[in-house]
């Protein structure tokens, strides 16, 4: 199994307060890792290192055996293509439709035909279940349509690996079944995913590895069978006490 993403010793604080303190490991193709954990453990600012988005304070991040800690931002602009992101709030382009949101990144990026675009586009919103919203702007979509959009656009730049930053947190409870299906057939398909998720059922179904994360620290990694069953830190016992009893 290739190793695609290697971190060593990362570390982010924002003016004195310490974000992450320290967190190396190793994410291999075709794993599909979740990090659960309390709020403010550091989930997120972790997961928006990873693809260039916040600039670490010391150690390192090895993508595809690039440093993206100490490359030129036009360089790390281009690995960020390989990197597709989706985020709690959808970010989709209100002024366009769900079709022109899909489209626009290809075409400007990879310069793409506006046909091959067309068919692109159509096919990831096959795949998501929304063939029929393709003319329909964003805000005549529930919030489930709209992360599935979301989901489909970052497809659409043909990633080696997708991160997930919270995806169904702002969504209605009836409407994160629909998000979560959609990712499990990604993960079923051999996408390498990090997942930042409180969803700890799927976490428990669909990953292939738990990353456990508080205090700036990552603190445990396991199979979801280990970690739900036994988890081996204080911390984790504490975490998985309160979530599970809810």
């Amino acid at each position: 199994m290739t190793d695609l993403i290697k971190i060593n010793d990362l570390k982010k604080h924002y003016g004195k307060q310490s974000i992450l303190k320290g967190i190396s490991a190793t994410v291999e193709q075709g794993k599909v890792i979740s990090i659960i954990g309390p709020s403010g453990a550091g989930k997120s600012t972790f997961l928006r290192c990873l693809n260039g988005l916040e600039k670490p304070d010391d150690g390192s991040i090895c993508f595809e055996e690039k440093n993206i800690t100490s490359i030129n931002e036009r360089k790390l602009d281009k690995l960020r293509q390989k990197m597709g992101m989706v985020f709690q709030n959808f970010n989709l382009f209100s002024n366009m439709n769900v079709l022109e949101n899909i489209k626009l990144a290809p075409m400007k990026v990879n310069k793409i035909s506006n046909e091959a675009a067309n068919q692109k586009a159509l096919s990831l919103l096959e795949r998501v279940g929304l063939e029929d919203c393709a003319n329909k702007m964003p805000s005549a979509l529930s919030g489930g349509q709209k992360q599935r959009v979301a989901i489909a656009r970052a497809l659409a730049m043909d990633p080696d690996v997708m991160l997930f930053d919270e995806p169904t947190s702002a969504l209605d409870p009836e409407m994160v079944g629909e998000v979560l299906n959609v990712m499990k057939e990604l993960a079923d398909s051999g996408m390498t995913m990090l997942i930042v998720t409180h969803e700890m059922g799927f976490a428990q179904h669909v990953s292939d590895e738990i990353w456990f994360m508080a205090d700036g620290f990552l603190q445990e990694k396991a199979t979801p069978e280990e970690f739900f069953a036994q988890p081996k830190t204080k911390r984790a016992q504490e975490f998985l006490s309160k979530v599970l009893s809810v």
